[in-house]
């Protein structure tokens, strides 16, 4: 087993406020993540809710929010027979916007860290993007 740790920042010129929606609504993540097929949550965006994110090609993958305060930061962890991940997201405010932080850390086979962050920014990037046409449209 190996150790991954990865972290990614993209700044927005749209606030938490719009961001956070599109985080606590998983059925929206594949909007901005390409990678992901379906998110389903069973029950609210809150510490011990359950859930499973279908990835192209692979199976439904379960996960658990083990961190969140509202309108500013989610924690969910995913355990699978020889893996542990966990992914934390942050907004943060700046002079202009939001900076939005992703931290994943794996522990798992070596290899395996990369092959889960490759597409983080560009779906971090289009996450910022949804979020200010979202917030631009409702001015």
């Amino acid at each position: 087993m190996a150790l991954y740790e990865y972290e990614h920042s993209e700044p927005s010129a749209a606030p938490a406020a719009a961001i956070w929606p599109l985080w606590a609504e998983t059925a929206r993540w594949p909007e901005w993540d390409a990678g992901v097929r379906s998110v389903v949550l069973d029950g609210p965006f809150a510490v011990g809710s359950t859930g499973t994110m279908t990835m192209d090609g692979m199976p439904p993958i379960p996960f658990t929010l083990t961190e969140v305060t509202e309108g500013r930061s989610f924690t969910d962890e995913t355990r699978l027979p020889d893996t542990f991940l966990r992914f934390e997201h942050v907004l943060t405010d700046v002079d202009g916007g939001t900076r939005i932080t992703y931290r994943v850390t794996i522990d798992g086979p070596e290899g395996f860290g990369p092959q889960v962050t490759s597409d983080t920014p560009d779906a971090m990037r289009a996450l910022a993007r949804l979020a200010e046409a979202e917030a631009s449209s409702r001015v």
